[in-house]
């Protein structure tokens, strides 16, 4: 990644690109080695800034990352909408879109375990607000879309699948050491589950079983 050199941000417009510029640059990184991987000092270094001065953006690497799974949120909602109002099966939609979404599946795989941890109230609050409206708005278009499905059961799919999807997503990333052992032993690597497969089988599981629990 090409490091960038800024001038000092003063005026509001250059404090917002200055933002921008982390939450890229963070982005790329976790494209690059993965979300856990990235340090703060990475970030800044990507950026052209001190550690001292990315925190007067960001308070914490966390809180950089909680911001990129709000928007990652968001843009997954915005995705799989006008597919399920076009018609499309919902358990596919959401299994699909999350699956074209490396990066948003691996925040989700850290988000309770670390992006939740050493962030201020308000990051969180931030964070909270916008999945909680996410999980809402499309939860009732699944629920709209599924012929067996309430909007609040359409919610509880929604739920199922981010979970499911952040579960998997390092199963099906293995380390470097599980990629040599599943390399060696074609026996154990059998096991490891497929992103999709697993993902439709489960959710539609959970969709059949939904209306019996009314």
């Amino acid at each position: 990644m090409a490091q960038v050199t800024f001038i000092r941000a003063r005026r509001p417009e250059q404090k917002q690109l200055r933002r921008e510029a982390i939450l890229a640059a963070a982005r790329e990184l976790a494209l690059e080695v993965g979300v856990q991987h990235v340090s703060l000092g990475s970030v800044a270094a990507a950026v052209g800034l001190a550690k001292s001065n990315v925190v007067r953006y960001f308070g914490t690497r966390e809180e950089i990352y909680l911001e990129l799974a709000a928007e990652a949120w968001q843009e997954w909602a915005d995705a799989a909408t006008p597919l399920l109002r076009a018609g499309g099966d919902p358990i596919m939609v959401l299994t699909e879109t999350l699956d074209a979404r490396r990066l948003f599946c691996d925040l989700l795989s850290q988000t309770s375990t670390t992006l939740e941890h050493n962030v201020s109230v308000d990051a969180a609050r931030a964070f909270k607000l916008v999945v909680i409206r996410v999980i809402a708005e499309l939860g009732a278009e699944v629920g709209a879309a599924h012929p067996d499905l309430t909007e609040s059961e359409g919610t509880e799919l929604v739920m199922a699948a981010s979970a499911l999807a952040g579960t998997l997503y390092p199963v099906v990333n293995p380390s470097p050491i599980m990629t040599e052992l599943y390399a060696q032993e074609p026996e154990i690597a059998a096991t490891c589950p497929q992103m999709i497969p697993t993902m439709v089988r489960t959710l539609s599981a959970i969709a059949m079983g939904l209306p019996r629990l009314r």
